[in-house]
């Protein structure tokens, strides 16, 4: 059997930066507004299209953006996703639908707030997906921009490789009993919030038992890797709450909203995502009240360690200081010393010397000091 060793994976712990994840928090609060970030132009762009209605739906992957052009208005539902972005594809998509400038920006933007916007002809949400790694034990985040128009829903996604809407698209492929089918626009648009929404409880409970399997580590034995343990997992609780709280905001936004592109029955679905988003913030608060709990108990498992050491350090002085004086005593360097000529006087001595000690022990014993 031939096992491949990775010596850098314990390597890296040799350097303290390393240790607590140094670049990770970099990262995280490296964000500046004010500083419009380079964003890179995707290598692949793919781009899935489902137009459908009740009775009939069609799936259709295509390689340009103009291909698209010819479902608007076609009386029937019309889901574009755009996976990959580039600045030419984008502008061309967003000008032959009307949306404004600005909200081509925010599309093109990076680590943008998750916002809600309302033009005249569509309404405009921004948010993040949420995935969590495995391997690295860390909640990575995506992109999604969501336009909703007159029958049709246009999405641009960052990465062409994941998502969480293949629940979405299974729907879709179903007979026409599934209500997404007999719905309209604001409907599609809402099935997608919903799954982004959901995904976040999935990212939590990944999160949740990393926090268990440290509070078990911390409990056994805190360690300086069990800090940089609970370091790494409070940074990942920084990107949830930067996640929450404005998509609490979009959602809210939408049920304000008195755009006629989301009907009154649909209201309520989004009022069941509102409850959803409120429930995952209070969940993450939870996670956080955890975290510092974690930390406290951290430290006073290790000050509890030093009070043990400092203990034994005490009781070994204490021990030792009546043989230390027996011994000064006895050791001084005068003619006349009471047993120094005696035969037994070094085995009275040294018995005294142990007969004291062990008294002492007796003491402390009883006394419960120890």
């Amino acid at each position: 059997m031939n096992v491949k060793l990775r010596p850098e994976k314990y390597l890296k712990y040799l350097y303290l930066p390393n240790l607590f994840h140094s670049k990770r928090t970099k990262e995280i609060l490296s964000v500046n507004p004010t500083v419009i970030p380079h964003r890179e132009e995707a290598k692949e762009v793919i781009i899935n299209i489902f137009d459908y209605d009740s009775q009939n739906v069609e799936e259709i992957k295509m390689c340009g953006v103009e291909d698209s052009f010819k479902y608007k208005g076609n009386g029937r539902v019309t889901w574009i996703n755009i996976d990959g972005l580039r600045k030419a594809d984008v502008e061309i998509v967003c000008n032959y639908y009307n949306i404004h400038p600005l909200l081509i920006e925010d599309i093109l933007s990076i680590n943008q707030r998750p916002k809600m916007d309302e033009a005249a002809d569509n309404l405009f949400c921004l948010m993040n997906m949420l995935y969590f790694n495995d391997e690295t034990k860390t909640v990575e985040q995506e992109q999604i921009s969501v336009i909703l128009g007159k029958d049709y829903v246009i999405s641009f996604q960052e990465d062409v490789h994941r998502d969480v809407f293949t629940p979405l698209r299974d729907k879709l492929k179903m007979s026409t009993g599934t209500k997404i089918r007999q719905r309209g626009a604001d409907y599609l648009c809402y099935s997608m919030l919903d799954l982004i929404v959901d995904n976040y409880f999935t990212v939590m409970e990944k999160l949740g038992d990393q926090i268990e399997d440290v509070e078990e580590e911390v409990m056994r034995g805190s360690t300086r890797q069990s800090l940089a343990s609970i370091n790494l997992l409070r940074k990942e609780l920084i990107i949830l709450k930067r996640n929450f709280s404005p998509v609490r905001d979009v959602i809210n936004g939408l049920l304000r909203t008195e755009s006629e592109l989301i009907e009154d029955r649909t209201t309520k679905y989004y009022k069941d995502i509102y409850d959803h988003i409120i429930q995952a913030i209070d969940l993450s608060e939870n996670y956080r009240d955890m975290m510092i709990s974690m930390q406290d108990l951290y430290i006073n498992n290790v000050n509890l360690k030093m009070n043990e050491v400092m203990k034994v350090m005490a009781i070994v002085t204490c021990l030792l200081a009546p043989p230390t004086v027996i011994g000064g005593i006895f050791g001084m360097n005068f003619q006349k010393i009471p047993f120094a000529g005696n035969y037994f006087g070094f085995i009275i001595t040294v018995a005294v010397m142990l007969v004291i000690p062990i008294i002492m022990l007796w003491i402390f014993k009883k006394r419960g000091w120890f």
